[in-house]
């Protein structure tokens, strides 16, 4: 998915980050929005990686470097979804539920118009791509495969009773939400109404996620 700040653009440098690292941050995502806006034209399956490397002005093996499978040149956000989803239960407050600390991510995504919010003004594009590529949606699936994963191990180091459970329910209600609001986009709702059914259905998933462990620790 393209960056807010666009194909050809410079993130901005973040804390600890050093020059080298700031470089393989900016020729990831350069390579990701090249490949993005010519899938967007051409259609996943029309383009090959030789393809978008020539476009990007790199060669296929540096586009593997950076991402494994071509899959992942659209469906970028994996890693990152892997990492905060495990990262906000590690890296909460000692006595915060990490159910909390999840739904507080949850709202921080949707409120900054993150890609991993679920919906936001200008996605149009993205989903259809996905949804006319069997491997585009395989990948998806697998995706959060990796993050239910990667929290079940986070929950499990918090103390978390059947962090697999809660993990594979976690991830289901936010996949849940988030498709049925991107469903709704792409139909053509207005998307201010979008937006704010989005959120009360965000809290209510996760409302019913905490009964659900009050329900189990009890």
């Amino acid at each position: 998915m393209i960056d807010e700040s666009g194909p050809g653009s410079r993130p901005d440098s973040r804390p600890g980050e050093t020059l080298r690292e700031r470089k393989k941050r900016e020729t990831r995502q350069r390579i990701s929005n090249v490949a993005t806006v010519m899938f967007r034209e051409h259609g996943f399956d029309q383009v090959t990686v030789a393809e978008v490397a020539r476009a990007a002005g790199v060669s296929a093996m540096t586009v593997f470097n950076y991402f494994p499978r071509k899959e992942d040149l659209f469906l970028d956000r994996i890693p990152e979804a892997v990492a905060a989803f495990s990262r906000a239960v590690r890296d909460r407050a000692p006595d915060e539920p990490p159910l909390t600390a999840l739904r507080r991510l949850a709202f921080r995504f949707i409120d900054a118009g993150h890609p991993l919010g679920g919906v936001g003004e200008g996605f149009e594009g993205f989903w259809p791509v996905v949804a006319a590529s069997p491997a585009l949606l395989a990948r998806a699936r697998e995706g959060a495969e990796e993050v239910e994963r990667a929290l079940a191990g986070a929950l499990a180091d918090a103390g978390q009773a059947d962090p697999e459970l809660l993990a594979a329910v976690t991830v289901a209600a936010y996949r849940s939400v988030c498709v049925t609001s991107v469903r709704r986009q792409l139909a053509g709702e207005p998307f201010p109404e979008v937006a704010r059914d989005h959120r009360e259905r965000m809290g209510a998933a996760f409302d019913a996620l905490e009964r659900m462990r009050d329900g189990t620790d009890a």
